[in-house]
């Protein structure tokens, strides 16, 4: 069958933070501004831009000497600031959104798998009119500082419940930023893309796994049709 008489049964899942929307400092500068309020010091640049991705929770109990009695209250304090002003800051990647349009036009499915609160993450898709896009949004517990007695990663367990969301596509193909995308994906049996436009260190995708990275949007585009292309042609489909 070709290729475009079975995309709605092809999905491809996205990370948001750092692959479809540029946060332009929303986040940092909130992680900041919630460690000044609780008198804590805040981290060189480069940690802070590191901490977009994982969950807010590890990363600010992964600083040195971070007071774990007040995790609770620097989460609350970041989500009150993001909420308020960060969100607003942020917007798509060049190319992203006529990406999504062309993925629907072709019918596939399509997800969002990140590690954002739930929320949050509609709140976002919401204000950048992105929303109507999805047929499946999966993400974080709303209590990022909540541990739980989950044994999965995070991000395995988001893409898992997207997965299902979209009622376990064949075929599916994560697109991320990060390595833990990369490490979700392979957990569900999925390839990633990675995109370099996010906040990955150098060398970081292609060492968790991910099939190929790309420095655009029209280059991912021409990736994602090439991998569906070859997996009908192997016979996967």
């Amino acid at each position: 069958m070709p290729l475009d008489q079975q995309n709605n049964r092809l999905a491809v899942l996205f990370d948001l933070d750092g692959t479809l929307v540029d946060p332009a400092g929303g986040i940092t500068q909130g992680i900041a501004y919630a460690l000044q309020s609780m008198a804590l010091p805040v981290p060189e640049q480069d940690i802070l831009n590191a901490m977009v991705g994982p969950k807010l929770s590890e990363g600010l109990l992964a600083l040195p000497n971070f007071p774990a009695d007040k995790l609770s209250a620097v989460v609350a304090a970041y989500r009150e600031w993001y909420s308020a002003r960060g969100i607003a800051m942020g917007r798509p990647y060049p190319g992203m959104v006529e990406l999504l349009e062309t993925l629907r036009r072709r019918g596939f499915l399509i997800g969002l798998a990140t590690q954002k609160p739930l929320s949050l993450a509609r709140v976002l898709l919401d204000t950048h009119g992105l929303s109507g896009f999805f047929q499946a949004v999966s993400g974080a517990a709303e209590n990022e500082a909540l541990n739980t007695a989950d044994s999965l990663p995070p991000k395995q367990r988001i893409i898992e419940t997207a997965l299902e969301e979209l009622s376990s596509p064949p075929r599916a193909i994560m697109v991320g930023d990060r390595a833990h995308d990369v490490l979700g994906a392979r957990a569900n049996g999925l390839d990633c893309l990675g995109v370099n436009w996010g906040f990955s260190a150098t060398g970081e995708l292609e060492k968790a796994g991910a099939i190929h990275t790309v420095d655009s949007a029209e280059e991912l585009l021409a990736r994602i049709s090439e991998y569906f292309a070859l997996e009908v042609a192997n016979g996967s489909l």
